[in-house]
């Protein structure tokens, strides 16, 4: 029976590495990694080009082909996502049996937790539209059309994984300006994926809100769904498992505003005002005659009292 090797770094940098491979409470970008099969060309090639110019700087790139069957043996591809520190690959190759294909796919636990082999209809390159790009390192907004993307599980998971495959850092805030470039994604009845990039140009309206005008930029893609390997529903669940740490708890009593205050309810109980104890000002004294009045209030409670015990003991 073998063991599990534990690795130990021999030097800081390694022991650096390792801490980083490790798992964070608040996980890092994920990084995407890009490689050929035996042979590719064509539309594949230039598909991954342009998908790297979207992807920048997050993408890892391999130049030489690889002998590699993701569907049939994945250990080859596990082990260079692992070196790599990739979460993500896109495995592009072309065969007579399967020409123009392009896989997408992700890893957790160093294992390959889903994958979907995209084939490539009709592709139109980002240097094929004449038209004014958009910079490095601008996060797209990602829009599905159609309600096909909900009515299967395989197209949700794709639809998820287009968002992991596109997605970039975590913003917490927006500007409208800030807003330059929107993709979109459209499922047909014959299960054709068709893709399409714009960029966003804000034009005078008149008014507060301003004129939206799209202009296509590409890439602009129709793919067609060939293969799909899916993580069983405990496996995804497991994948998507937060930290306790991370977890936001309701605290009772406190709510939050349209514009981000937070108001807090207090419960308190019965309150007998006439035993708070205040600053004794003249002004708050009580004058003689209501001395008198009190313990006259006083002596013919007391003389009640007492005729009601005489009468319950007769």
């Amino acid at each position: 029976m073998s063991l599990l090797r534990i690795r130990k770094p021999k030097t800081r940098k390694g022991k650096k590495v390792l801490l980083a491979r490790e798992p964070q409470l608040i996980e890092p970008t994920r990084n995407m990694l890009f490689l050929d099969g035996r042979k590719c060309g064509g539309d594949v090639k230039t598909c991954m080009k342009d998908m790297q110019q979207l992807k920048k700087p997050l993408v890892k790139v391999l130049n030489r082909n690889n002998d590699i069957n993701p569907f049939d043996d994945p250990t080859s591809l596990e082990f260079l996502t692992m070196k790599n520190d990739c979460a993500l690959f896109a495995f592009g190759s072309t065969t007579k049996k399967r020409p123009n294909n392009l896989i997408l796919g992700r890893i957790f636990e160093n294992e390959i937790l889903d994958m979907v082999e995209l084939g490539i209809k009709r592709y139109g390159a980002m240097a094929d539209f004449k038209t004014d790009k958009i910079g490095t390192c601008v996060k797209p907004c990602l829009v599905f059309n159609g309600p096909k993307w909900n009515q299967t599980e395989e197209l949700r998971r794709l639809r998820n994984l287009l968002i992991d495959t596109f997605q970039k850092d975590k913003v917490d805030a927006i500007r409208l300006q800030g807003i330059e470039h929107v993709m979109g994604f459209t499922c047909t009845d014959d299960m054709t994926i068709i893709m399409r990039s714009y960029k966003i140009l804000l034009k005078k309206s008149g008014q507060k809100t301003p004129r939206i005008e799209l202009v296509e930029i590409g890439p602009g893609a129709d793919f067609s769904i060939r293969r799909t390997k899916i993580a069983s529903e405990d496996l995804y669940k497991q994948a998507r498992k937060q930290p306790k740490e991370m977890r936001v708890t309701k605290k009772k009593n406190i709510t939050r505003d349209e514009l981000g205050n937070t108001h807090g309810r207090v419960h308190l109980g019965k309150q007998n005002v006439g035993k708070i104890q205040t600053r004794r000002v003249k002004g708050l004294k009580k004058t003689p005659e209501e001395k008198r009045a009190d313990r006259q209030k006083k002596k013919t409670l007391l003389k009640a009292a007492a005729k009601e015990a005489v009468a319950n003991a007769v």
